[in-house]
């Protein structure tokens, strides 16, 4: 890199695997074998899964914004249908080369021109009916309305939740330009688990929401991101 040069914070190793695995509400074992492969037993002996994502380090093993953005992505295509995954990264491959964007999943251009590419290759790979391909689609869609893009199409801010579907409030963000990259509820600009722990420590949810000028439901919220056991 030029000296300098200025790192784009979307690109910077942030997210630890325990960590990105908590926000993403994925297992961690899941997310590693995305971010790191992972061995597969075929009939002549082990094979290697390369991984979907190419983590910002390898060495520790640190995700970034625009990781998180694309792990994001795949949850959405794996929880609607049970696809191998050598199979979605055939068509991402075929969408990569489509569009020719090197990281589709975390550009606009996925939700604008991409998903139906995707869903058309996934239709001929996998024997997924016209319905299924429709749902998949509405899915990804679904997931992709959590991302806000810049005017460049790149992902700017993704809104994770805790709640299975996808069209909860968007109350939670993690904004690589604030709050160091770290959950923080939208309206009030506090970090989750600040609130999570003062949550923790026996104050209400009336009391952290009189400090911090938000509604009870932003921090209601909050503690359902940090604590779902709670909620």
């Amino acid at each position: 890199m030029a000296r300098g040069a200025q790192v784009d914070p979307r690109d910077v190793a942030n997210y630890g695997l325990l960590e990105a695995a908590h926000y993403l509400r994925l297992p961690v074992a899941t997310l590693r074998s995305w971010v790191r492969g992972r061995p597969y037993p075929t009939a002549q002996g082990d094979r290697w899964f390369r991984p979907l994502v190419a983590p910002a380090s390898d060495r520790p093993l640190l995700l970034s914004f625009t990781n998180l953005v694309e792990a994001h992505v795949l949850s959405a295509i794996r929880r609607e249908h049970e696809i191998r995954l050598d199979r979605v990264r055939s068509a991402l491959e075929y969408v990569r080369r489509s569009l020719g964007v090197k990281r589709p999943l975390a550009n606009q251009v996925f939700h604008t021109d991409g998903i139906d590419l995707f869903v058309r290759k996934v239709g001929e790979l996998v024997n997924v009916s016209r319905s299924g391909q429709l749902a998949l689609r509405d899915v990804v869609e679904a997931y992709l309305r959590r991302v806000e893009w810049d005017e460049a199409g790149l992902a700017a801010r993704l809104y994770p939740t805790a709640r299975l579907t996808p069209d909860a409030p968007r109350l939670v963000v993690i904004d690589p330009r604030r709050g160091f990259g770290l959950p923080i509820l939208m309206n009030a600009g506090v970090s989750t688990a600040v609130l999570a722990e003062r949550f923790k420590a026996g104050e209400s949810m009336d009391e952290l929401a009189a400090d911090y000028g938000c509604s009870s439901l932003d921090v209601s919220e909050a503690i359902r991101f940090e604590l779902p056991q709670a909620a």
